[in-house]
């Protein structure tokens, strides 16, 4: 595979690199380690674990009814060098996942970093949090979220807003670039029924770009855009028990190419090309405002596949509204958010290939975050997007989305009444229609809820104690109420 060839030779460039940074970066890898240690346990009754005690949580997480993991982590962060033009990060976490059916034991986060001001080459699986969202209270962006287990990739990226130079601090822009690989081939094999489809060693790719106008110092209102895309292509499409079937994705150098510049087909579209491989994406606004002790944001994100959403020939119906409002401090409530998620429209209900007969071509039909060869926009189960959509883990031996027309209200609050307690409330409420390919007689609803309430002694430090109830209803997730205890411990080992 192109990707597991490529990864040595960056490595070896990366360390000529190194050896010529200043200050001698490698005599800093272990000056101040941070540790991590934390258990979580989960216990309910019902169809499922409350939604959000597993969902939005990198993937180290169940949906079924009693389950556990234990998180051990070890890292260097790049704040270490931030007086230094040269900085370097490193983290290693492992996760045990124990549960009634099965257990596994997962690298959850595997990276290093290098960075030369602003500009870093990430190296690695590192969960990396969803853009312009409150990581706590949000559903997530909807084509890059918090829930699934992170990818494996080689990242070159502006991770922080670079402040354009002659433009005295008005603009700022922030960008990524890069490709990896996925790794829950085994698990889709085991996890998917007779005659159902799954894929194998298939590769990934993102690019992204934002824009920041605006100067905090000299004026409270910002206004951010930007476009993000996505893409899962190459490796082995299957059919379980039916090996003749096996189609092999293009995974060579062209691929690579073809997926940054939106070419190229997979070999099931046959005549009607499309898109290459499964492509997800979204536009962004955003526009804050920063008042004295106090701020608010107020966001739209626009999510599409391939071109029929990407720009303006079908109208933008579905769409994403966000307002976060973050208080002066107080201790009642310092965080509040509140999102409403329209996914209806999907371009409309028809779809028509241009014909000798019929020369009007009509891209709709979308079928947001499912796919024909991949299954679903997903990793190991969870949705790679928001958190706002039903992912595949909570099928039945199936990678597939069964409810993307939907709308959803979602509300979270925030607060920390001391500085030893905290607490934090989730409500969603969805309706969904099923999806174009498989609609519903009627439509189904559902509501979900969660409640968390958090303890760090101030003479214990590092030592936390987390205590959350969570309750599902209706038709989508069946009925369920469950408890979840976390005990998380977190220390800082500095070389004298």
């Amino acid at each position: 595979m192109i990707t597991r060839r490529l990864i040595p030779i960056i490595l070896i460039a990366l360390s000529g690199v190194i050896a010529k940074a200043e200050d001698n970066l490698l005599s800093r890898l272990a000056d101040t380690l941070h540790l991590r240690t934390e258990l979580t346990a989960t216990a309910s009754h019902g169809d499922f674990a409350p939604y959000w005690m597993s969902n939005n949580r990198y993937g180290v997480a169940s949906v079924g009814t009693n389950w556990g993991t234990m998180r051990l982590g070890i890292s260097r962060r790049q704040e270490s060098d931030a007086d230094r033009k040269w900085q370097m990060g490193w983290g290693l976490e492992v996760a045990p996942l124990l549960e009634k059916q099965n257990s596994r034991f997962v690298v959850q986060q595997a990276f290093f970093d290098v960075q030369y001001k602003k500009v870093r080459l990430s190296i690695g699986a590192k969960e990396r949090p969803s853009e312009l969202r409150n990581q706590a209270l949000s559903g997530g962006a909807l084509a890059s979220g918090i829930s699934a287990r992170p990818i494996p990739q080689v990242r070159l990226e502006l991770p922080d807003f670079w402040t354009i130079p002659g433009t005295r601090g008005w603009l700022a822009l922030k960008a990524r670039l890069g490709y990896g690989f996925y790794t829950d081939g085994q698990w889709q094999q085991g996890f998917v029924n007779e005659n159902e489809v799954f894929s194998k060693h298939s590769l990934y790719h993102t690019k992204a770009g934002f824009l920041r106008v605006g100067n905090e110092e000299k004026f409270p209102v910002s206004v951010t855009g930007g476009l993000e895309m996505n893409t899962q292509f190459g490796g082995k499409h299957y059919v379980k028990g039916h090996p003749e079937k096996t189609l092999n994705m293009k995974s060579d150098l062209g691929a690579f190419w073809q997926v940054l510049v939106l070419s190229g087909d997979d070999p099931t579209d046959g005549i009607y090309s499309n898109e290459m491989g499964n492509v997800t994406g979204s536009w962004h606004l955003s526009i804050d405002y920063k008042g004295n002790g106090w701020g608010a944001r107020g966001y739209a994100e626009h999510y599409f596949e391939d071109h029929s959403q990407l720009f303006w020939q079908y109208g933008w119906k579905d769409m994403l509204w966000g307002l976060e409002l973050n208080l002066p401090k107080n201790p009642v409530v310092s965080d509040v958010v509140f999102e409403y998620l329209y996914l209806k429209h999907q371009s409309g209900p028809i779809y028509h290939d241009k014909t000798a007969n019929i020369p009007d071509q009509v891209s709709a039909t979308d079928n947001y975050f499912g796919h024909g060869i991949y299954g679903a926009w997903q990793h190991a189960g969870f949705l790679s997007g928001t958190g706002l959509v039903i992912p595949p883990i909570y099928n039945s031996g199936t990678i597939g989305i069964r409810h993307n027309r939907i709308f959803s209200h979602h509300f979270g609050i925030m607060g920390h009444p001391t500085d030893e307690i905290g607490y934090r409330l989730l409500y969603t409420d969805q309706k969904s229609w099923g999806t174009y390919g498989t609609p519903l007689i009627d439509p189904q609803s559902g509501w979900t809820l969660m409640t968390e309430a958090t303890y760090a002694p101030r003479k214990l430090k590092g030592l936390s104690f987390a205590l959350a109830y969570g309750h599902n209803s209706g038709e989508l997730l069946g009925n369920s109420n469950g408890v979840q205890l976390t005990v998380a411990w977190n220390g800082i080992i500095r070389k004298k």
